[in-house]
């Protein structure tokens, strides 16, 4: 790809990489960021409260191999779009709910339109228009959404301090309608000028063309590089404030250790861009597991220096950050770009079920053995994804 191709195609996902920055700073991060208010007004505990998130990123995790087959089918005008507007209708019913189960109802809806309007349905639009050229689009997507937090911690709290959770949330929803929406429009034309030539037509049918990748050792090796790393991350990051101060880490440190990790993943999302031309997507993904993990062995030492929470923020942010990126382009690498959509959404139930148990996994393996036998489950769930990843590559 030439220097004025790749800027090219850099320009034209940026409708798209603002697209995304917005959505996930409306659907996926006001949970985190409204959650003391809510717990506040409502009355609701933290658990309760939680579970409702949790019950939503199963939803988009199960719902992401359909959004994967309609994307599949030339439906990504429809679906991409339309999960954005669901998720801003939504967000107005959620501004008026009242008792604990229009919550739940409310954020198991979200669920659904998660599924077709974030980063999965996106790389699988990105991978099936433009095939080879995919993981230069996808790490420029990735470096601005990865902002996403950024804008929503901040823009919440201010929202929510003048005028209350409630008007937060509708704002939240009017900035989909208003700029999500037409960006997306926008950005899903100008990656048509991108479009690489269809590969061959399969001779089965759809569904015999999922049960034969099902079949294929080099899937079940992916699902399960994937799914540590959701495990892992969310493992360490639901329960990184009780795990520094149990190593004698003052509160401030902690809070403002936790809040780099976000800028981290933009790090390392940053390097991948300027190296693209000189490492294989396996070098990447090698990097990634390899910064998760050493960065994880960091913190288990954390107690002896301050240094070493540096050291875990910076190796385990930039090695999540670059997984958003290895996942897509790897799948595509080692299973082939036909049927990408659903192949990708398929691979995306252990990642995002991973990081939806990861929180409570690290609860029960703390009551067993403490915040160290959780860093050292992470740290073993890293080398055996790595090992799995391995096989997978050498597979293709």
């Amino acid at each position: 790809m030439s220097g004025v191709s790749a800027r090219s195609l850099r320009m034209d996902v940026m409708p798209l990489a603002l697209a995304q920055t917005i959505i996930w700073a409306s659907l996926y991060y006001s949970f985190p960021a409204l959650l003391p208010e809510w717990e506040a007004d409502l009355g609701w505990s933290k658990t309760e409260l939680s579970g409702a998130f949790t019950a939503a990123l199963v939803v988009t995790a199960l719902l992401a191999p359909t959004a994967g087959r309609l994307i599949d089918r030339g439906d990504a005008r429809l679906i991409h779009p339309g999960g954005a507007l669901m998720g801003a209708a939504l967000l107005a019913v959620l501004s008026q709910v009242t008792e604990l189960w229009q919550f739940y109802a409310v954020w198991i809806a979200l669920g659904v339109a998660m599924s077709a309007s974030l980063y999965e349905a996106c790389f699988a639009i990105i991978t099936v228009t433009i095939g080879g050229r995919a993981r230069s689009a996808i790490t420029t997507v990735t470096l601005v959404a990865g902002f996403a937090g950024t804008v929503s911690f901040p823009s919440a709290h201010f929202l929510a301090g003048q005028f209350g959770w409630r008007i937060a949330i509708l704002c939240f929803a009017a900035g989909i309608v208003v700029l999500v929406i037409p960006m997306m429009m926008l950005g899903l034309k100008l990656l048509e000028h991108h479009r690489a030539p269809e590969e061959p037509a399969a001779e089965a049918g759809d569904s015999a063309g999922r049960a034969s990748v099902t079949r294929r050792p080099a899937f079940w090796c992916l699902a399960f590089g994937f799914g540590s790393i959701g495990l892992v991350h969310g493992l360490i990051l639901a329960h990184l404030l009780p795990i520094l101060a149990g190593r004698g880490i003052a509160e401030g440190t902690a809070v403002f250790a936790a809040s780099m990790i976000g800028p981290m993943q933009v790090l390392g999302r940053v390097v991948m861009l300027a190296t693209e031309r000189r490492t294989s997507t396996f070098g990447v993904a090698l990097t990634c597991y390899l910064g998760m993990g050493l960065g994880c062995t960091a913190l288990l030492f954390a107690g002896l220096s301050p240094w070493l929470v540096g050291v875990f923020v910076v190796l385990h942010g930039a090695g999540y950050g670059t997984a958003s990126i290895v996942r897509p382009v790897l799948t595509a690498e080692v299973l082939g770009r036909r049927r990408f959509g659903a192949i990708a959404g398929l691979l995306a139930i252990p990642f995002m079920g991973g990081f939806a148990i990861g929180p409570t996994v690290a609860a029960l393996v703390w009551e067993v053995g403490g915040y160290d036998m959780v860093i050292g489950l992470a740290v073993a769930a890293v080398a055996a994804g790595l090992a799995s990843v391995f096989l997978a590559a050498r597979m293709r």
